[in-house]
């Protein structure tokens, strides 16, 4: 079995990939607004917890793109008679780059709503000892320069309970 860090950060992969869920939402609220923002496709959302700089020059990942990982796990042993009761925090990070600053400032939320619009969505049970609660916390950064003239980005972070033997 995977260890629990990578299935939970594969959980959230499956949830922004399965059936296109994060390119067709980013469609329908482009559409809703009259505006156009590139899509992400789901080779472009990938588990790496590499940074812009390092994933830029090494493992070419293009932009918009989503990078999904485990930054924390925590037993909490609220089930007495578990192993491991606790909570694992997945982080998306998203990034957008224009050859305007303003392109990938609003972009940026677009891509952020789509994503957090899944996660409201599917709140619950995920599987394998996951449940969702739909706690959620996004930070933005402000854009720089870098990708395709200036790159801007956001940490969506998900706290996914645990309950495993």
């Amino acid at each position: 079995m995977l260890p629990l860090t990578i299935l939970a950060a594969q959980k959230v992969l499956n949830l922004l990939t399965g059936n296109n869920a994060l390119q067709q939402q980013i469609a329908a609220i482009a559409s809703s607004t009259n505006s156009v923002v590139p899509p992400i496709t789901t080779s472009q959302i990938v588990l790496s917890s590499a940074s812009a700089d390092l994933a830029d020059k090494n493992i070419q990942l293009t932009y918009p793109r989503v990078c999904i990982y485990s930054s924390g796990l925590k037993n909490t042993q609220l089930e007495k008679f578990r192993s491991l009761s606790g909570t694992v925090a997945v982080v998306s990070e998203v990034w957008a780059s224009g050859n305007l600053v303003s392109e990938a400032d609003q972009w940026i939320h677009y891509y952020v709503e789509a994503a957090t619009e899944l996660l409201r969505k599917n709140i619950g049970d995920w599987g394998d000892g996951f449940f969702f609660s739909g706690v959620y916390d996004v930070q933005f950064q402000p854009p720089k320069a870098g990708g395709i003239g200036f790159v801007e980005s956001a940490k969506i972070t998900c706290n996914l309970n645990v309950s495993s033997n």
